[in-house]
């Protein structure tokens, strides 16, 4: 059995019908798709524990969308949700901007492009990778102590620090097309450590894929 399980939950559909990079804005709520995906997700835990899962700790990102994704489980398995700062969006010098080829070759933002591998453009890839393999750290010692071998717990945050801490769990390159992040909404990405505290393997998991078809998901939100 794997000492323990750590989850890291992408946000449901936010309600963005104006199409913008909103990035760390405050009061970005989950729109209804959003909603149901919440609760999708929280249907997908509850069958998971009744069938043995230890769930025992939750944690999301200070931002609304991830607030809001994580109120169905926290009411369906009784756990607070605790706000985890280390786990929020990347910073971004396009939030809210319209991520679109004629405002980005603007040339005001060209110096924002000089170096794409780190990337210039917000926070490098290996910070967002650190601070989030530091709260996962901290998630999985909590889901010990409170649940014992095989714990588990559950992050709620965003696709780039994800995939970013996924491409570092795995050994890969963090330089990447954002076009082919395997991060849909409300997918799991899920970190399994063993005894020893190493991470052995990473699973991908998308419980709401039903609702995908039609989703509205804007470029690196």
């Amino acid at each position: 059995m794997p000492q323990a399980t750590v989850h890291l939950l992408r946000h449901g559909e936010v309600h963005n019908p104006d199409g913008v990079l909103y990035g760390r804005l405050p009061e970005f709520h989950l729109s209804e798709r959003g909603r149901e995906m919440a609760r999708m997700l929280a249907d997908h835990f509850v069958a998971r524990a009744n069938e043995g899962a230890k769930i025992v700790h939750l944690a999301a990102s200070p931002l609304t969308r991830a607030q809001e994704t994580a109120m169905p489980t926290s009411e369906a398995l009784n756990l607070e949700i605790h706000t985890e700062p280390r786990i929020i969006e990347a910073e971004n010098h396009f939030q809210g901007l319209h991520p679109t080829k004629s405002e980005f070759l603007k040339p005001k933002h060209w110096p924002y492009f000089r170096n794409p591998m780190r990337p210039s453009w917000g926070e490098p890839y290996k910070e967002q990778a650190a601070r989030v393999l530091a709260a996962v750290e901290d998630a999985r010692l909590k889901a010990i102590d409170l649940g014992g071998d095989g714990a588990e717990a559950i992050l709620v945050s965003h696709q780039l620090p994800i995939w970013a801490t996924r491409l570092t769990a795995e050994g890969r390159r963090l330089a990447h097309d954002p076009r082919k992040r395997e991060c849909t909404l409300t997918s799991l990405t899920s970190l399994v450590f063993d005894d020893d505290g190493k991470i052995v393997r990473v699973d991908y998991s998308e419980p709401a894929a039903v609702l995908l078809p039609g989703a509205a998901s804007t470029p690196g939100a």
